[in-house]
């Protein structure tokens, strides 16, 4: 098979439908979905300061921990943390554990919407990291030994976690563009009706995205590693939980269970340090990066919200976090 790299994806990442009709690994009353971390230590500092005001909750990293951690330390760092959680494999960590390339280059399965350029810098992205994991003996086999996706009980209730969509570890079926569609959201309510999900927690798209549908909800934290709205510099993770957070951005209720976007607070100055020593000027990482790192997008948190979520009060997440 001729893949695109960058555009098409192997057949191995297409998700068996009955992935999410077994029974669940976790259980909890509290989960926090951490998808798109990208290599950024002050992020991964920031979330274990914040399991600390929740220390029951239980973390699920969704895949693409790794992303802009070209040096060896940075990276072995960022493995530390993941340790003491469930880590699963997004389209980065999937390509970086296998015993040969694939010819999907990123694994990132870019849609048409996508500038060549933008792909061409991911795939070369992707290959600086294969140098890194190269050198760091049996890192490639640990990263190909997680798991795809999870299956995690909030309070009794099916949570289904995929790094794309429901259908492919890479897909981009949740993305906010693909559930605009009318008919999109029929075929993904009438999933969660089938397989009994009623929250599905997803990233891999890099846009914060949710959805509230009949038979469950649907959660895209965007980026836990990147600023993801243009009112402050701030990465997003999920927490679907039995009780509200007082400080969430955004959040939807199904009777009694709570589905919330969180920010992340990390230390800008420092990660920028970091991005800048690893990519620095006219790098791949620091021509379709560097600006979003500085936290440039025209998305605003009302911009995720599709249906069925509301912001919380003038946005008390960043003064609550600040303060």
């Amino acid at each position: 098979m001729n893949l695109r790299a960058g555009r098409d994806c192997p057949l191995d990442y297409r998700l068996p439908p009955q992935v999410f009709s077994s029974s669940a690994s976790l259980a909890t009353d509290v989960l926090y979905v951490v998808g798109g971390l990208y290599g950024n230590r002050q992020a991964l500092a920031a979330l274990q300061q914040r399991l600390q005001a929740e220390p029951a909750a239980r973390v699920v990293f969704n895949g693409d921990a790794h992303w802009f951690d070209r040096d060896p330390e940075i990276f072995m760092a960022i493995e530390q943390g993941l340790q003491a959680h469930l880590a699963l494999r997004g389209n980065v960590e999937t390509e970086l554990g296998r015993d040969s390339a694939s010819g999907a280059g990123c694994g990132c399965a870019y849609p048409a919407s996508v500038d060549d350029a933008v792909v061409n810098r991911s795939n070369a992205i992707q290959a600086e990291l294969n140098n890194t994991v190269q050198g760091i003996s049996g890192m490639a086999a640990r990263l190909a030994a997680r798991p795809a996706t999870a299956l995690v009980t909030v309070g009794g209730r099916r949570v289904a976690i995929s790094h794309g969509d429901e259908q492919s570890l890479a897909g981009w079926s949740c993305s906010r563009e693909a559930l605009a569609s009318e008919a999109r959201r029929e075929q993904l309510d009438q999933w969660f009706e089938t397989h009994n999900i009623e929250v599905l927690a997803t990233s891999h798209t890099c846009s914060a995205v949710a959805l509230n549908l009949q038979h469950g909800a649907l959660i895209n934290n965007g980026a836990s590693g990147l600023p993801n709205f243009n009112n402050g510099r701030y990465g997003v993770i999920s927490r679907i939980a039995t009780h509200p957070h007082p400080a969430a951005l955004y959040r939807a209720e199904r009777d009694g269970l709570f589905i919330e976007a969180l920010s992340l607070n990390y230390d800008h100055d420092a990660f920028l340090a970091d991005f800048d020593r690893q990519w620095p000027h006219a790098s791949p990482g620091a021509l379709s990066y560097r600006a979003r790192v500085l936290g440039a997008t025209e998305d605003t948190p009302q911009s995720a919200l599709l249906a069925g979520f509301s912001l919380c009060q003038t946005l008390c997440a960043l003064e609550a976090l600040e303060s």
